[in-house]
């Protein structure tokens, strides 16, 4: 196995990641400060229910387990060399990700992930851009034990270095009622992860009945989003589960750049034939090796989940750049663009992506609205972003085909020539919005 930065990768990016690398190699993991605090639950727009229905019965909620959860999701001597902690790629300050296009581990090692936020991940049905955890305590479990992200060597080890730091295992035997296990460190840093909800946005307000919450711009953008941009087919919103996901795992034609699905996927089931394959394994085939780009499959095995990846919620967008599980998409503009010209064919594409004809002033509409799902906590540091996105987004964009996106030509993906893909009405035939929900 080899590990690589993605060669979609911008240069930008590519350059963004070695400077942190750097950087890195003086910088202690960022330090606790409000961002950080456990959120409160009288949002608006938050899923009580929902909560209350996704505290695991073997865990629950307490005060001293969340703060001891905190303490250790910002404890560097979690990881091999004492350098990384789970808030290195899931800072709050960052929305608790790393804004970096994949994330680095110890000794400046580059995973082939992009970090997802911790923002709502309680909500999750399946944990990981590939769902390869079903809890977030099966989440904890593995960046500490990856080669290439904390690097500890075995459970036993991380137990032993926890066990050995007085404060620590004073608080695991008044909270557990017993020495460190690796199954309580986990469970502590989930309890913690648990507290981290974002909701309150514009959005929330404006479906609470206030018609004022969102602009004009935000609501023909939410038109969009329920009509001619499709959307809704995968990011759903609905009250009791107001998400915009739906935690299934879709190819949308992003991984597919690499052209490399059936060797990969014959080398992947050659290689977990021999392993068991089992857990770790797969994680080390996502995070370090090339065969990442296989997603949902590695863990299925299953020809129609290649390269599929998780639909990710789309609350708090402007604070988690770059997007997608590669973070090949440096701005919201290039990531709509990706979708209006019908992504990148390949075999395995998912049958909802097609050309959609939007234009210029519609994919601005949706960006605005996008915005609206920014909780109000992290607002102005959303619009800062937002406003130098926009500003790239005037003079690059590398994703945009416009004659593939109103269905004039075929897409020439990887291994495709000719008139494939030229499924997409032309925007004349777009015009109708078919949903206004929420709208005027």
């Amino acid at each position: 196995m080899t590990v690589r930065i993605p060669s979609v990768m911008l240069a930008g990016a590519a350059a963004l990641a070695v400077a942190a690398s750097l950087a890195r190699a003086t910088m202690p993991p960022p330090k606790p400060d409000a961002s950080a605090a456990p959120k409160p639950l009288n949002q608006t727009g938050f899923p009580a229910k929902l909560y209350q229905w996704s505290i695991p019965a073997d865990n629950p909620q307490t005060p001293a387990k969340v703060a001891l959860g905190k303490a250790l999701f910002f404890d560097d001597r979690l990881s091999v060399d004492n350098t990384v902690a789970c808030a290195n790629c899931h800072d709050p300050g960052k929305g608790f990700t790393d804004e970096l296009p994949t994330s680095m581990g110890v000794h400046g090692k580059f995973g082939q992930r992009n970090a997802p936020t911790v923002l709502n991940s309680m909500f999750n049905i399946e944990q990981f851009w590939d769902g390869r955890a079903p809890t977030l305590e099966a989440q904890a479990e593995q960046p500490i034990l990856n080669p290439v992200e904390m690097g500890m060597p075995d459970p036993r080890t991380v137990v032993n270095k926890v066990n050995s730091i007085a404060e620590y295992k004073a608080e695991f035997q008044r909270i557990f009622g017993e020495a460190p296990t690796y199954g309580d460190i986990v469970k502590a840093i989930a309890a913690y992860e648990r507290t981290q909800l974002a909701f309150d946005s514009p959005f929330d307000r404006y479906m609470n009945g206030d018609p004022n919450a969102i602009t004009a711009q935000q609501k023909r953008g939410w038109a969009i989003f329920n009509g001619q941009g499709r959307c809704m087919s995968c990011h759903g919103w609905n009250p009791t589960r107001p998400l915009f996901t739906d935690d299934r795992f879709h190819n949308i034609g992003v991984s597919a750049h690499s052209a490399q699905f059936v060797p990969h996927a014959r080398a992947a089931l050659a290689l977990l034939g021999k392993g068991g394959g089992g857990a770790l394994q797969i994680d080390q085939l996502a995070i370090s090796s090339d065969m990442s780009d296989l997603g949902r499959f590695l863990v299925t095995k299953q020809p129609h989940d290649i390269g599929a990846f998780r639909t990710m919620d789309l609350r708090n967008l402007f604070l988690t750049e770059p997007y997608f599980h590669d973070g090949s998409q440096t701005t919201i503009w290039d990531t709509l663009d990706h979708y209006n010209k019908g992504g990148v064919q390949n075999p395995y594409l998912d049958g909802g992506i097609v050309p959609l004809g939007l234009s210029e002033a519609q994919e601005d509409d949706l960006a605005a609205f996008l915005l609206s799902l920014t909780s109000q906590p992290y607002m102005q540091q959303a619009q800062a972003e937002y406003a130098r996105q926009f500003k790239i987004s005037r003079t690059t964009r590398p994703q945009r085909d416009t004659a593939a996106a109103m269905g004039l030509k075929g897409r020439n993906g990887p291994g495709f020539a000719g008139p494939f893909g030229d499924i997409g009405p032309g925007q004349a035939a777009m015009q109708e919005n078919p949903a206004l929900l929420g709208g005027d």
